[in-house]
């Protein structure tokens, strides 16, 4: 019971973090000329940093799931109000591992607009006109940005959410639930949710090896974040 009672303390206060950031009228900056652009370069960055996952058949689907669900560009606020309206049913429907990878997926996705925020405002004062971003530019805002224990710290949520998916594809059950509460899901409107459950959990039944695969995916990431700290001119090993 107490881990349960943790576990929502955990979710409102990460769903409140989330919501606030988003939210065009609290936070002015989600209005900067530089966000969309930057977010764009971003989701090219990892879609070709991706490129071999993306090749292979076996991973192709978790690899789009990344990019499109967990790291990308995609709107996030209609699964996370679903997730505010059912957060009761949710706790007793759901395993606790699960929900606490939908946690984590929340957190990430509030902590990467917040670097996005801070990344797009450094960039409006180097680059008063959004125009064509490069990897100098975004490797001096990325560094002026800092914060590098919370750079790590976003990887490792990357990890934790990969991680979850791979764990509920052995639980019992899961998979049946998932069918189960489609119906309900979009009679209760919650079908952003539900879609969101069932890619990821798709995506990982594919996988032969999720460790090796998450952990090549944590690898990667970890060194293309010391070589933008350290100023490396091709972090993302482009050349």
């Amino acid at each position: 019971m107490a881990n349960r009672s943790n576990l929502h303390a955990r979710l409102a206060f990460h769903l409140a973090a989330h919501q606030r950031v988003f939210d065009p009228q609290r936070e002015p900056r989600n209005r900067l000329p530089w966000l969309k652009p930057l977010q764009a370069w971003q989701s090219w960055r990892l879609e070709r940093s991706f490129g071999g996952f993306l090749k292979d058949p076996a991973c192709r689907p978790a690899a789009l799931f990344f990019l499109t669900d967990m790291y990308g560009e995609r709107d996030f606020s209609q699964r996370d109000a679903d997730i505010a309206r059912v957060i009761p049913r949710m706790q007793r429907l759901l395993p606790l591992p699960l929900l606490d990878t939908i946690v984590d997926g929340i957190a990430l996705g509030a902590l990467s607009h917040a670097f996005d925020l801070r990344m797009a405002e450094v960039l409006g004062r180097t680059m008063p006109r959004p125009g064509t971003l490069d990897v100098a530019h975004y490797g001096r805002a990325y560094r002026t940005v800092g914060h590098p224990r919370l750079r790590a710290h976003q990887i490792a949520l990357i990890d934790n959410v990969g991680q979850g998916l791979a764990a509920a594809l052995k639980m019992p059950g899961v998979g049946s639930l998932l069918k189960v509460s489609r119906l309900p899901a979009r009679a209760a409107g919650l079908m952003e949710l539900q879609s969101f459950l069932e890619r990821g959990y798709g995506a990982f039944a594919r996988l032969e090896d999720p460790r090796r695969f998450l952990g090549d995916i944590r690898q990667r990431e970890t060194v293309v974040m010391q070589r933008l700290f350290d100023g490396d001119r091709d972090p993302f090993g482009f050349d």
